[in-house]
């Protein structure tokens, strides 16, 4: 496990020019992505997205995998769901078509995008796929508790915006050094950067599949907004924790560094996680970035590293879910959704859990006089509410009922006394 650096923020609107919309060279990306069920589940869960938003394009098509960015960008997103049965492939899935929906929704040809719209509409495509999931699991009783995790990374002129909610990754790789830009949004991290754990104790911890935050176990969700500039010749690198929790982080920098081919690196990245077990699906995306767009590094540049990005604010009633579409001010109509290659049969439980409060694990001592673990957020999963039924007897009955055991009994011991 990799520990992010400390937050760097991005400068607050207004310090500096959005020069995004205006002409620029090209940037040619070459990407490719694959998903794996892995050697234990019975089907995948997981779920990717690749998109030319420009030309409203998605999947491994071959216009796709070696193109010219147009000016309204690129998204890319993994997805792992979770909830047992199909419940979590349908969350992934659902996630994936709604983000795409939301991010090409009404752009405007004459008009590129510019990071912070293009960032806005990010965060928003998220919120919006988590409420989805959320009425989708309140409607039907065998989807309660699915949800999903996502890591997506979005592409404007050179720069490339991270969202994250839950505890999939986001990489990039310059002149050889991998850095991971999203933050894991799960209890290990949470005590790792508290100084309870170490990396190593991390690796065997007993809790170390509890997330805090997933789409569709509430309305509501905490997108983490970060952003990187790229140079020329970076790497992206997305994945699921079926990658990232079972190869360690110098091989997965090995295999970058040594391939130049992403269709190649993706198949490396997965047979390594395949041999180390596969205990869970795997999903990669690998997507290389060139052309005279994109600055060349320098030397003594900044170096990478987890900066948030800080948007304009907004009303209240223009976030999600307050702003809601026409379709989603009532629960949509449940629709099952088509299944991926090897989901006909049933799965358990998946490896991965929301927190909720009443599944608290006991947490290792901290060292002495050294920070402790902060509390772990509030509950984002839900409980359903159990009404249990009453007699509805009035109160007189009640009371002339108790009245007559109490004489009944004393009438009783009053006969076995004498």
């Amino acid at each position: 496990m990799s520990i992010p650096d400390a937050p760097h923020s991005a400068p607050h609107p207004g310090e500096s020019k959005d020069t995004s919309t205006e002409p620029r060279g090209e940037i040619r990306v070459r990407l490719f992505a694959r998903t794996d069920v892995g050697q234990i589940r019975e089907h995948n869960e997981d779920n990717f997205l690749v998109a030319d938003m420009t030309r409203k394009q998605r999947g491994l098509l071959e216009a796709n995998r070696a193109s010219i960015v147009g000016k309204h960008g690129s998204i890319f997103a993994v997805c792992d769901g979770m909830g047992g049965a199909a419940a979590g492939e349908i969350a992934s899935q659902l996630a994936v078509d709604i983000i795409y929906e939301r991010m090409v929704e009404n752009l405007n040809d004459q008009h590129a995008l510019s990071r912070d719209e293009l960032a806005r509409r990010l965060v928003r495509a998220i919120e919006a796929a988590g409420l989805r999931i959320f009425q989708e699991a309140k409607l039907d009783r065998t989807r309660r508790g699915m949800g999903t995790t996502v890591t997506a990374a979005a592409l404007v002129d050179d720069h490339l915006f991270f969202a994250q909610v839950g505890d999939s990754r986001g990489y990039v790789m310059r002149d050889g050094n991998l850095v991971q830009l999203t933050r894991d949004q799960s209890l290990v991290n949470q005590l790792i950067e508290a100084g309870q754990l170490t990396e190593e104790e991390a690796e065997t911890f007993e809790h170390n599949n509890i997330i805090l935050q997933a789409l569709g176990t509430a309305d509501t969700v905490q997108v983490d907004l970060t952003f990187c500039e790229l140079r020329k010749g970076d790497t992206l690198l997305l994945c699921s924790d079926g990658l990232s929790g079972m190869v360690r982080f110098d091989d997965i920098r090995d295999v970058l560094r040594t391939t130049s081919e992403p269709l190649e690196a993706c198949k490396l990245l997965t047979e390594r996680a395949n041999q180390a077990g596969g205990h869970d699906n795997i999903t990669v995306i690998v997507v290389k970035f060139d052309g005279d767009g994109i600055r060349a590094a320098a030397p003594d540049g900044e170096p990478l590293k987890y900066r948030k990005y800080i948007l304009p604010e907004e009303p209240m009633d223009a976030t999600e879910p307050h702003l809601r579409r026409p379709e989603m001010s009532s629960a949509p109509p449940a629709v099952p959704l088509p299944h991926g290659p090897g989901s006909s049969a049933p799965q358990g439980l998946s490896s991965t859990v929301v927190f909720s409060a009443g599944d608290a694990p006991v947490l290792p001592p901290g060292p002495p006089g050294g920070p402790s673990a902060s509390p772990p957020p509030s509950p984002y999963y839900e409980e359903e509410r159990i009404e249990i039924p009453g007699t509805h007897v009035p109160a007189w009955v009640v009371v002339i009922l108790v009245l007559g055991v109490i004489l009944l009994l004393i009438g009783t011991a009053f006969l076995f006394l004498h």
